[in-house]
């Protein structure tokens, strides 16, 4: 499904503003192509961002997940919030395609994290994990966030710059000195929490290895 804002995709693609788009590997690889250590490390993840984000759903909450990608954060989410209804987004039409193999009772749609088709106020939360690293300017995207989120956002990214030393140390990237394709953006956890303070108020922070994960409050 495309959003009424978004009629040819191909020509919002650069409103995600990913200077050079990954293939889908990059995005799937982590669920699908890791090893034991990867996927307790993906677990622990989930954990923390959900002990921090399911205290403030209740029943019947609206969610939005940002930038869902191949649907396997959207799998998790919604058992985050049984009760709840969750909506998914994804520019990517291949990524999107994914997900609908994932999550074939979930509505999802077409669109960019930096133009979001919703009113105001229109979501209880919104979550975009590992999407702002990817954007030359975050900034719109985080003013998009506050615009559609009633209550609460949950935010992460990879923690730097303990993530590229993990990757050069694992072998991958040496040429990029660790960095993984479009990353673009890298943030400590101090450095994230400057980053989004123009716009929401911190309530929690978790650090599971190798991320940071926000629990944010809109600012008015």
């Amino acid at each position: 499904m495309t959003s009424p804002h978004l009629s040819n995709p191909n020509q919002h693609r650069t409103r995600l503003n990913r200077t050079s788009q990954p293939p889908d590997s990059e995005f799937t690889g982590k669920y699908e192509q890791t090893g034991r250590i990867g996927r307790l490390l993906i677990e622990r993840f989930f954990r923390s961002g959900k002990s921090l984000l399911q205290p403030a759903l209740h029943g019947g909450a609206r969610i939005l997940e940002a930038g869902c990608g191949p649907g396997y954060s959207s799998r998790e989410i919604a058992s985050w919030c049984p009760g709840g209804h969750l909506t998914a987004a994804d520019l990517s039409g291949s990524l999107l395609a994914r997900a609908r193999k994932l999550n074939p009772n979930l509505a999802l749609l077409r669109e960019s994290v930096v133009q979001l088709a919703h009113p105001d106020n229109s979501f209880d939360a919104v979550i975009l994990l590992e999407v702002l690293e990817h954007l030359e300017q975050p900034e719109r995207a985080l003013a998009e966030l506050r615009r559609v989120a009633r209550h609460h956002v949950l935010l992460s990214t990879p923690r730097e710059p303990l993530w590229r030393f993990l990757n050069f140390s694992r072998g991958k990237y040496w040429k990029a000195f660790g960095n993984t394709p479009g990353h673009i953006q890298h943030w400590s956890t101090r450095g994230l929490i400057r980053q989004v303070s123009p716009f929401f108020t911190v309530e929690a922070v978790a650090t599971p290895i190798p991320w940071t994960i926000l629990l944010l409050k809109p600012r008015p």
